[in-house]
């Protein structure tokens, strides 16, 4: 079964930085936009960015306990190939991107092993991008 494009709108109070970071930092092209929002192909997903006072979340990102390393919620992202993942993360760190945790494999010799970043926005939004080497353990227990 095909996937559905997902859309998301998260909040930005910066516009100009945010917008800049994915259109440069990511290299995602721009679809519509206006003087409040701009909307982004993420990876064939429509992303909007929307201009808005911060949010507590970005202000002071809460975090929870996985595999030894404090994952900020919320949290959103996309799972990409094993190449894909590779190729981002050194896209990530050319542009010398602060992580919030480092790219590498979670969950090593487990079902759901899986490549695993999580970095800011100038917004304070946080992202995760993974990879599975098996598509088929996305949701193994």
């Amino acid at each position: 079964m095909a996937l559905s494009p997902f859309h998301l709108a998260i909040p930005v109070h910066d516009l100009p930085a945010a917008r800049k970071f994915y259109g440069e930092t990511f290299g995602l092209s721009e679809g519509r936009s206006s003087e409040q929002w701009v909307d982004f192909d993420f990876y064939g997903h429509q992303l909007v960015i929307h201009e808005h006072p911060p949010t507590p979340s970005q202000e002071s990102a809460h975090t929870n306990a996985v595999d030894g390393h404090d994952v900020p919620v919320p949290h959103f992202g996309i799972v990409l190939s094993w190449p894909e993942w590779e190729a981002l993360a050194e896209r990530l760190k050319g542009f010398g991107t602060q992580f919030v945790i480092e790219p590498y494999v979670r969950f090593k010799g487990q079902p759901g092993e899986q490549a695993t970043m999580f970095l800011l926005d100038p917004c304070g939004n946080a992202l995760e991008f993974k990879a599975f080497k098996d598509m088929g353990q996305l949701f193994a227990k």
